[in-house]
């Protein structure tokens, strides 16, 4: 199955497994799933890294390589997926959060969130 995870996941996953969930490990843990982050995802916490969240204190560019070292599979962002934000209910107001679910809307793939507000989305979004 192909997962998308959400910018959270991905920071807990590649530094602080500790924070993942049971559930979370088993996902990213399975080999049969192929899992995917966003170019949203690096570009948050380029931004907000860069804004002294300490929550997002990671280089973007080791996030990355990291990530690609370890068989993610890095999700571009497209016009259809910028066009799809604007059918998306406004139930959360954080952009990357809304583009991210966009883009797993727009692909057919399950996002995996920590997030219980980006959970509350119609579509394949699985809380973990």
């Amino acid at each position: 199955m192909k997962l998308l995870l959400d910018t959270h996941l991905l920071l807990w996953a590649a530094g602080q497994p500790e924070h993942l969930s049971k559930a979370a490990r088993s996902l990213l843990d399975n080999a049969e799933n192929e899992l995917l982050f966003s170019v949203a995802s690096l570009w948050e916490v380029a931004i907000k890294s860069t804004l002294g969240r300490a929550d997002f204190h990671v280089d973007p560019k080791l996030l990355r390589r990291g990530l690609l070292d370890n068989g993610y599979v890095e999700l571009p962002i497209t016009s259809a997926h910028a066009v799809a934000v604007t059918t998306l209910p406004l139930i959360h107001k954080d952009p990357f959060d809304r583009l991210i679910v966009a883009q797993a809307l727009t692909e057919g793939i399950t996002l995996v969130t920590s997030d219980l507000v980006v959970s509350q989305y119609p579509g394949a979004i699985r809380a973990v």
